[in-house]
């Protein structure tokens, strides 16, 4: 089933949008490895390969309705991070971006009445709310956990995700 060219453009711009995501997460592993944090770089590696899953569900599901999708242009991410926090601050605001991209797709396919891709949709749109508290959550307990110790205990406890 074809699907409307606006909302293919739209979700052919998530597709880089979550390449991009991807790169964040990405160069944020790369700072905190650099900050001999390598629990937390390790879980922003899981989440740069989430988010690249991410882009391929979108390209997928634009390939099954008839649209070959086409990577953008992609910026080098820019982020002056020096510690944990402003680590998962700038992963927050991106996880953000990103959940508000979603929700604009969301309300073109309703204007459209593209239904079919709506459980798509709704699927993503759960899991940006799981993503965003995720990130919030962790940022709250670094801010508890606080420098040095607190640091080192949320480095260790970041590191076991599987």
């Amino acid at each position: 089933m074809r699907i409307n060219e606006k909302l293919a453009v739209a979700m052919n711009d998530q597709v880089t949008a979550e390449l991009e995501a991807a790169m964040v997460y990405l160069q944020i592993s790369y700072i905190l490895e650099d900050l001999s944090l390598t629990g937390m770089a390790s879980w922003m590696k899981k989440q740069h390969e989430e988010e690249l899953e991410h882009a391929q569900a979108f390209a997928q599901h634009l390939l099954e309705r008839n649209y070959r999708p086409q990577i953008g242009d992609i910026a080098p991410p820019k982020l002056d991070v020096t510690n944990p926090v402003e680590a998962f601050e700038a992963a927050l605001a991106h996880e953000q971006k990103v959940t508000g991209l979603i929700r604009e797709i969301a309300v073109l396919s309703d204007s459209l009445k593209d239904f079919e891709s709506r459980p798509f949709l709704d699927g993503f749109l759960a899991e940006q709310i799981e993503e965003e508290t995720t990130v919030e959550e962790i940022l709250d307990r670094l801010k508890l956990a606080g420098e040095g110790l607190g640091y080192l205990y949320m480095d260790a406890e970041l590191g076991k995700r599987k």
